[in-house]
């Protein structure tokens, strides 16, 4: 399976670190990654890391400006698109159409192609522009996962949070996990 990983610059960048290292753990699982430009910012204020630790765990990574990259087209047969976390212009942009970076592009046309767009949006409270730009997305088959992660199963650590988020995305993948407790 070959996935796409895209962190923008909404803040919950450890959604996106979290699914990329438990992707990078798994057999036949290819992982290639792009970060929007805000999203490098994120990284080392949200993280304490740099971007480059990210990049080292991926099998590729692009440029968000990078229109010639394989993501931008249908023939470089991905599986899935998963953008997380999404910022909600990203979003926006998604489901108006406007492919003007790599990110927005690779979403485009996991869609026109009937691939796997998993959007994992954080952001609260929503406006009923982003609540349509969110219906929009998924009536054109993407999946919106939020960033809302469950209390049930009563480890409700920082980590087991994240877990929650990540492994609900790699289910939606169709991926085997025990990232999350699961109910019960």
């Amino acid at each position: 399976m070959k996935i796409l990983l895209a962190i923008t610059g909404a803040s919950g960048v450890i959604y996106g670190e979290r699914v990329l290292r438990a992707l990078s753990e798994m057999d036949d699982v290819r992982t290639e990654l792009v970060i929007s430009n805000s999203g490098k910012e994120l990284i080392d204020q949200e993280l304490g890391t740099d971007r480059i630790d990210l990049e080292s765990i991926a099998d590729n990574t692009y440029e968000p400006n990078n229109m010639s990259a394989p993501p931008a087209s249908g023939s470089s047969l991905y599986d899935a698109v998963v953008v997380v976390p999404c910022s909600m212009s990203t979003l926006s942009k998604i489901s108006t159409g406007i492919a003007d970076n790599l990110i927005t592009r690779s979403a485009s046309v996991a869609l026109k192609e009937s691939k796997k767009l998993i959007i994992v949006p954080r952001e609260t409270p929503l406006s009923s522009i982003s609540l349509k730009c969110m219906h929009d997305l998924s009536l054109a088959g993407a999946v919106i996962l939020p960033a809302s992660p469950g209390f049930y199963s009563g480890n409700n650590s920082l980590e087991d949070l994240v877990n929650f988020i990540a492994g609900k995305i790699l289910d939606n993948l169709n991926l085997e996990n025990q990232v999350y407790n699961r109910w019960e």
